[in-house]
């Protein structure tokens, strides 16, 4: 169960805090939830508190978790995707509203390396931009680092994962 005031992350969403616990009635029935407001956007949801680890609320991960994060953007092991934009724009929502980082960390590596092969279409361009906001927001936390650090580190490793296929 989460506290107020602590931090955790919603799948597809992102960072948020917890502001309150609140108890509702709902067609009859008391029930409890979060209320969260999301770091990045401002916007404020409701969770039932009895559903919340169902719909994937978590807490931020560990330092140790962002190693196995930064092997993921490392890893320059990957299949290029030649699949209709549509068919992996599916596959890649569907990854980073699972919530999980690893996910999202292979749909940032593999639009990264897309973008190698090609210039981005607007809805890549938007999809790797989610993907990279939530994954500097969550890293900053887990490190307490300022988020340009982040997004510098993971610039780095995509810059020596290409300087890796020239």
């Amino acid at each position: 169960m989460l506290k107020i005031g602590e931090v955790a992350v919603y799948p597809g969403h992102g960072v948020g805090k917890i502001e309150s616990i609140e108890e509702k009635l709902i067609s009859g029935t008391k029930q409890s939830f979060y209320i969260m407001r999301i770091l990045d956007s401002d916007m404020t949801i409701m969770i039932p508190v009895d559903s919340a680890q169902h719909a994937g609320l978590r807490y931020v991960i560990s330092s140790d978790q962002v190693l196995k994060v930064f092997e993921i953007l490392k890893d320059p092991n990957f299949i290029h995707d030649t699949s209709p934009w549509n068919r992996r724009y599916k596959e890649y929502m569907e990854r980073i509203k699972s919530g999980s980082i690893f996910e999202i960390a292979m749909v940032l590596r593999e639009l990264y390396n897309l973008r190698m092969w090609k210039e981005l279409s607007f809805g890549e361009r938007k999809m790797f931009e989610t993907a990279r906001n939530l994954i500097k927001k969550e890293l900053s936390i887990a490190l307490s680092k300022d988020e340009e650090e982040i997004v510098t580190d993971i610039e780095k490793i995509f810059s020596n994962n290409s300087k890796g296929k020239a």
